[in-house]
Parts: structure tokens; C-alpha cells; sequence
């Protein structure tokens, strides 16, 4: 009794239990996605701009010169990057290269800006004005950032869908689902046969719940949250219906089905599309007005400025 007392001990003193693989397991997936994902040299390098702006302070040197020259080689290559891209001189392949760059540089920006500030508010409207332009062009960077993960992540847009050519499709969608309801057995019509009231069920599906879907747009919040519970709602009441009418009504609540499906995805794309062209016009015009400010802040501060740097 006693060995296997101190066996089942022994063995309990190995094993960590449910808890603490589950811990382990976590951690280890933790790790593994900040290495993925890049966060873990995001710190890596924002902890090093820290590190050497507070070894040149150290040096009693002026630590502002160096963030603030940081801050202002950063921001060239994100000039670089926004011009190269609007006259597109740069492949594809090194675009998205690239893309990734300014993203990297765009969060390690934020360090060399605290560091630069010294964590605190300015003190006159000039600095201010710096100040505010900053923390504009990083929510709209970071909301940027956001908009492409919700793309790829909730749900995939079509890359030939263009923003200008939605309206067009949606006049196409409106038609394709009126004609598709409309349309009857030409063969029961023509011997006279007594119809089925398949036709009349899924003409009551469409004015009731389908035709003011295929109007417009419809759905933003829902999909602006990534929920699909409106459009599954619709697809349900198909496929209820399915169950009870024929095989050739069962075809025509399928053509009716995808039409759906694919007026939902445009509904989505329209969403993420529209924001996705709107955020530019606040992260763009914001960012070259800093570019502008940047150059007077260089001048006023070394005008005043005095002692070692």
C-alpha cells in the first residue's frame, strides 16, 4: 500500500493536470502567434527605440533630437511608400512588401512618439497641432490595419468587385430575381393542367421578405459587426419552404438561394469597400499636413535651441 501510495504521488508530482497543460498549450499558442503575427518584434523594436532614446539621454544629451529624428526618418519612408504606390512604380510584389513595412513602421512610430513627447500633453497650439495630427493618422492607421484583418478574417470579398460597380449589380440582382419568380411551367400552361400553388407560395416568399433585400443596400450594422444572422434568416425561409413544393420549385428556390447569398456578399463588400476608400480621406490629407508642420517644428526647435544634442 505504502509503494503505491508513493507511486501514485510520484506520478501526481509529474503530471501538471488539465490546468496546466492547458496553460502550457495556451502560452505555447500565444508565442506561436506573436511570432506570426510580427507583435513580438514589434516590441522587440519598440523596446529598442526606448532603449537607445534612454542610453542617449543618458550621455546628458537632449534624448528629443534622437526620437524626434527617428520619428522624422519614419515618416520619409512612409512618404516614400504613399507616393511610389499612387504612381505606380513599385511591382506588386514588393507593394505588398511594402505594405507590410509601413504597418510595421506605423506601430513603431507610436513608441518614438511617446518617447518624444515624454508621455505628456504639449504646452502652446503649435506642439498641439503636431499632437493631434499624430494621433489622427494612428487610429486611422490602426482602423486601416482593422479593415484589411476583416476582410481577410470575417469574410472574403470578391477582388473583381469594385466599389463604382455595386449599384450596377444591384440593378442586375433585381432582375434576375424578379424574372426568376416570374417565371412559370410554360408545360403544365400548355395542357391546361391545374397549377400547383408552388409558384403562388414563393411569389408571397418574394414580396413578403425578398423584394425589399434586393431594392439596395440593406444590412449595414449587421455587417459592419460581421453578423450573418439577417441573411440566414432569409436562406431558412428557403429552405423551409424547399421541403414542401416540387423538384422544378425546388431548382428555382435554389437559383433564388444563391441570389441571395451573392446580394448579401455585395451588401458586405460595400460596407468594407466604402470605409476602406472613406478612411483614406483622413489618413492621407492628415498625413501630409504633419509633413508640412514637421519641417517647422525642425526649424523652431533648433532656432531656440541650445546646449549638447
Amino acid at each position: 500500500m505504502a509503494s503505491r501510495s508513493l507511486t501514485r504521488r510520484g506520478s501526481d508530482a509529474r503530471d501538471p493536470g488539465l490546468a496546466g497543460y492547458l496553460n502550457s498549450e495556451g502560452i505555447r499558442a500565444l508565442v506561436n502567434y506573436a511570432l506570426r503575427s510580427g507583435i513580438f518584434w514589434l516590441v522587440c523594436a519598440s523596446g529598442s527605440v526606448l532603449w537607445l532614446v534612454w542610453l542617449y539621454g543618458s550621455g546628458l544629451r537632449d534624448p528629443r533630437y534622437l526620437d524626434g529624428w527617428m520619428i522624422a526618418s519614419a515618416m520619409s519612408l512612409q512618404l516614400y511608400f504613399h507616393i511610389s504606390i499612387k504612381t505606380g512604380t513599385m511591382a506588386p510584389k514588393a507593394a505588398m512588401r511594402w505594405r507590410k513595412i509601413h504597418i510595421f513602421l506605423g506601430y513603431l512610430l507610436i513608441a518614438g512618439f511617446l518617447s518624444h513627447t515624454d508621455f505628456s500633453l504639449p504646452d502652446n497650439g503649435f506642439e498641439w497641432a503636431l499632437w493631434m495630427g499624430f494621433v489622427l493618422i494612428t487610429l486611422s492607421g490602426i482602423f486601416g490595419t482593422y479593415l484589411s484583418w476583416a476582410l481577410k478574417a470575417k469574410r472574403k470579398v470578391d477582388e473583381r468587385i469594385k466599389f463604382e460597380q455595386i449599384p450596377v449589380r444591384y440593378g442586375e440582382l433585381a432582375w434576375e430575381i424578379q424574372t426568376t419568380v416570374n417565371k412559370t411551367d410554360q408545360a403544365a400552361a400548355a395542357l391546361a393542367l391545374p397549377v400547383a400553388p408552388y409558384d403562388a407560395w414563393i411569389m408571397d416568399l418574394y414580396t413578403s421578405q425578398l423584394r425589399e433585400f434586393f431594392l439596395g443596400h440593406r444590412n449595414f450594422i449587421a455587417h459592419l459587426i460581421g453578423s450573418q444572422r439577417p441573411v440566414k434568416r432569409m436562406t431558412d425561409e428557403i429552405d423551409r419552404l424547399s421541403l414542401y413544393v416540387d423538384q422544378q420549385a425546388q431548382d428555382k428556390l435554389a437559383i433564388i438561394r444563391e441570389l441571395v447569398v451573392e446580394k448579401d456578399r455585395l451588401d458586405f463588400a460595400r460596407v468594407y469597400l466604402g470605409m476602406t476608400k472613406g478612411w483614406l480621406f483622413v489618413h492621407v490629407p492628415v498625413t501630409y499636413t504633419l509633413i508640412v508642420l514637421v519641417p517647422l517644428h525642425v526649424v523652431v526647435v533648433y532656432s531656440f535651441s541650445s546646449g549638447a544634442w
